[in-house]
């Protein structure tokens, strides 16, 4: 090989090697793939199963055998070549010959840089630091993302956002700007970015990944996407990254059967491919596949100060029958259909990401009743910080989308969740998945004329925002976007500023106002100190009515009304006597609604209801909700 200076740390140890074949090696990206040099670079792949590797690129006019990688003799099955010229910017892949004799071109899975699709190749990423300026949210991100913190979330494709003129697709440092002034002004303390991880097919909306080290060329360079995350961090707005790794694309330039073998996955598509994705499925059994993941989550934690991972499709891993029927999958040692090495990969994970990375936080997309997703390893749990609630989910829009006439049958999908609402960490997630595929868009979803959609659109963000649990709302559905969401184009902005639309915006705003601001809403938003009903029952008039409540004893009263009639003279027990004032009603006209109210408070009357000796004399805006407060009571 060409003798080209190089880093000492970028140098495969001993030590590398045994945490490698061990499976807990959590900086491989420090190691493989193409590392700069002086004149040069290194290039290392693990191919055990290879008959030969080349690096074929720019430097060489793509001639195999030009620059031949040589394995290691220590039975790693790592290959590595040193390339002189090889510099930032070209384009390289690896030609792979399999021991059938098939010559096979692959992405290297470990490159920081990949080609505009539809090109597939990778680019050696140049040398250049980003200057990060956000020292001061870094320092205080801990406090911002604890479960006690308050925590709202605006889910962003950022491909369909916005767009400039002529549909053109926004790069990182453009959307920068133009995000971080909305969502700052909207209030919003977290963005989740759909996957930016490069993916071949736009269509899956970073779903299917086959670059888990290398933002999407999509929107610019590794920089720009570093400049975005900065932008939002100098704004006082957390970064949350979708992660996948549940499965990954069949492509040809990809991880799938990378060295003529599977090697990333299963051979056996009862355990390797997903039917439902048509994808491959991770061998979590692999200790250098599980190295590999490892390395790809705290490469985002590291290098992007990403503040949190979302990790996609956790049922899918968790469990070995996962859209499979009987005779379609292989039982587990025991008999059983829990996927034990991905559950302790899982695990793996996140004590990895707490231990070095004590301020991030790591939240499972998980379907299923699996217990103590959200609680520690050491006490049996997969050992997450939070999980997304879609029992919440399902039965809410289920019942939003009745009409109200028939909404006291089904009462009791509106309050079954607090029947379980401690059981784990949960984020309350209305994401993209609820605005595709023919499901329409929220303002869709719900039933009534124009004025009566908006208002049980106000309606349930409103019960969204005042139960216990996390927010997380997908783009579009802040202001009422009346079409379902697609990829190609951008949100219809247009409609923002028409005053129904404006509106539910202004809601919006309002209502993560008061989640900052009143630590009844966030700080035992796990905790069922922190929930009292006062009435779960009232089917017959389809209202609800409980208390939020802080760690210090301060209060918020809520009380919706999910019918189009006005409620008057509703008695409602309350455990203070006083005034007690509006803080925030649904259906005020700053909102578009008709503005039924109680002129901005009532005084508790000494009559018994709900078991209290105090009450409220309230008058309940039609499809509204009410949250009042003590008067005296300031933030």
């Amino acid at each position: 090989m060409t003798s080209i200076h190089m880093p000492a740390e970028s140098r495969l140890g001993e030590q590398d090697l045994h945490l490698f074949r061990e499976g807990t090696h959590a900086r491989l990206y420090h190691k493989f793939g193409c590392i700069l040099g002086e004149g040069g670079a290194r290039f290392a792949v693990w191919a055990p199963n290879a008959a030969a590797v080349s690096v074929i690129g720019d430097f060489n006019g793509w001639r195999v055998g030009a620059n031949e990688a040589r394995v290691r003799d220590d039975g790693s099955g790592i290959w590595e070549a040193e390339v002189a010229g090889a510099g930032p910017g070209h384009v390289y892949k690896y030609a792979i010959r399999t021991r059938a004799g098939h010559w096979l071109e692959k992405a290297d899975p470990f490159a920081r840089r990949a080609e505009l699709p539809p090109m597939t190749g990778s680019v050696v990423a140049g040398p250049e630091a980003h200057a990060w300026a956000d020292a001061e949210w870094m320092a205080a991100r801990a406090a911002k993302n604890a479960l006690a913190a308050p925590t709202s979330v605006y889910e962003v494709h950022l491909g369909s956002w916005r767009r400039g003129a002529e549909g053109r697709m926004l790069g990182y440092r453009e959307v920068a700007a133009q995000l971080v002034d909305y969502v700052s002004r909207l209030g919003f303390t977290h963005v989740e970015l759909m996957p930016v991880t490069e993916h071949p097919f736009y269509g899956s909306w970073g779903y299917q990944t086959t670059g888990y080290f290398a933002p999407t060329a999509r929107y610019g360079t590794p920089q720009d996407f570093k400049a975005l995350v900065d932008t939002l961090h100098q704004a006082g707005i957390g970064v949350i990254l979708d992660w996948v790794p549940s499965h990954f694309p069949a492509d040809a330039h990809g991880l799938a059967r990378f060295d003529g073998t599977y090697l990333y996955e299963h051979a056996d598509p009862r355990q390797g491919f997903h039917p439902e994705w048509n994808s491959s499925i991770f061998n979590y059994g692999r200790n250098e596949v599980r190295a590999f993941l490892l390395s790809s989550a705290m490469f985002w934690l590291d290098e992007f100060h990403i503040d949190a991972l979302r990790v996609d499709a956790v049922a899918s891993m968790l469990y070995l029958d996962y859209s499979r029927k009987e005779g379609e999958w292989i039982p587990n040692p025991f008999g059983g259909r829990e996927n034990l090495e991905a559950i302790s990969f899982l695990r793996l994970l996140n004590e990895s990401v707490y231990r070095d990375h004590p301020g991030a936080q790591t939240i499972a997309e998980e379907s299923t009743a699996w217990p103590m997703v959200s609680r520690p390893t050491y006490v049996g749990g997969l050992g997450f910080g939070m999980k997304w609630n879609m029992g919440w989910m399902h039965d809410t829009l289920a019942y939003m989308h009745e009409d109200p006439v028939h909404r006291r049958w089904h009462h009791g999908s509106l309050t079954f969740s607090m029947v379980y609402a401690f059981n784990e960490n949960f984020v309350l997630p209305l994401s993209h998945d609820e605005v595709v595929h023919g499901k329409g868009s929220l303002l869709g979803k719900m039933p009534g004329d124009d004025w009566q959609k908006f208002a049980n659109l106000r309606l349930l963000l409103g019960h969204m925002w005042l139960h216990p649990g996390k927010k997380l709302l997908f783009m579009g559905g802040e202001f009422g976007q009346r079409r379902e969401w697609a990829h190609e184009g951008e949100l219809e902005w247009h409609l923002a500023a028409q005053p129904a639309h404006h509106g539910v915006q202004r809601w919006v705003q309002d209502l993560n106002r008061l989640l900052r601001e009143h630590p009844a809403l966030h700080e035992l938003d796990f905790e069922p100190a922190g929930f009292e009903w006062i009435d779960a029952n009232d089917a017959e008039q389809s209202v609800l009515s409980f208390l939020r409540k802080s760690r210090e004893g301060r209060v918020l009263l809520v009380v919706a009304n999910f019918t189009p009639v006005p409620r008057e003279n509703h008695l409602v027990g309350v455990p203070l006597a006083g005034a007690w004032r509006e803080r925030l009603n649904s259906d005020a006209t700053w909102y578009g609604g008709s503005g039924v109210g109680n002129q901005g408070g009532a005084v508790a009357v000494p009559v018994a209801a709900h078991g209290r000796f105090q009450a409220l004399n309230l008058r309940l805006p039609p499809l509204g909700v009410l949250v009042l407060e003590p008067a005296g009571g300031e933030p």
